[in-house]
């Protein structure tokens, strides 16, 4: 599904060459479940970013379901972007005048989907989800797993083939942010391709397949144990 060849992406910061990602190279097969991992500043970011087409790189390959993502103008970029890929935020980035269900209806509604087959879409999201009794809830109306929950349920309204999350359960306490994990599993175990980008091992160690980051190169590809290799 996804094929990564030779990436390299720098940034200038404070008037240095940081370099992001080092000739990275990944294949990753549909329906498969990845932890990555690795210190602040390892890249972990700026692969997410490259996987969900908000960056391009450098130099290097990057391709996506038989689609060389790297050769695309960006109209047909961001065509692909919201077709096939997902995001979930440890800030959840919900509109905060919108409800729970204007939320998760908004991708449908951006895509032109008619309102008559909108509404079970979401109304099916949202029993599932356990937000029924909290559609019409602002975003600050809701605890914060809701509001990871309400993120999940916009991020894959559209059914896509990738979702990408970003320290989802950053925000929450241990019991919220094992249920949001619960969740994407879910997902994952119903076909959806998951990758989680996270800091604590825990949630790491429950992917079948953990990468490691440093300076923008994978060092570790594990389906056997988790953390730093030695």
């Amino acid at each position: 599904m996804i094929r990564l060849d030779n990436l390299c992406k720098q940034y200038r910061l404070g008037g240095e060459t940081v370099t992001a990602l080092d000739h990275f190279c990944l294949d990753v097969a549909a329906g498969e479940y990845l932890s990555v991992m690795g210190p602040s500043g390892s890249g972990k970011s700026t692969l997410l970013n490259m996987l969900g087409l908000l960056d391009q790189p450098d130099s290097g390959e990057y391709w996506l379901n038989d689609e060389a993502m790297y050769q695309l103008t960006e109209e047909r970029r961001a065509g692909c972007r919201n077709s096939q890929v997902g995001f979930v935020f440890q800030a959840y980035h919900l509109i905060d005048r919108m409800t729970a269900r204007e939320n998760i209806e908004l991708p449908l509604v951006l895509n032109g989907t008619a309102p008559a087959e909108r509404r079970p879409q979401v109304d099916t999201l949202l029993q599932r989800l356990g937000l029924d009794k909290h559609a019409e809830h602002l975003p600050h109306q809701l605890s914060g797993g809701q509001r990871q929950r309400v993120a999940i349920a916009r991020a894959v309204i559209r059914k896509p083939a990738l979702l990408l999350a970003d320290e989802p359960t950053g925000n929450l306490d241990t019991h919220a942010g094992g249920e949001v994990i619960a969740l994407l599993e879910e997902l994952n175990e119903e076909g959806i391709t998951l990758l989680v980008v996270t800091h604590d091992p825990a949630i790491g160690e429950r992917a079948k397949r953990r990468l490691w980051m440093r300076d923008g190169q994978l060092v570790s590809d594990s389906l056997e144990h988790s953390g730093a290799p030695a």
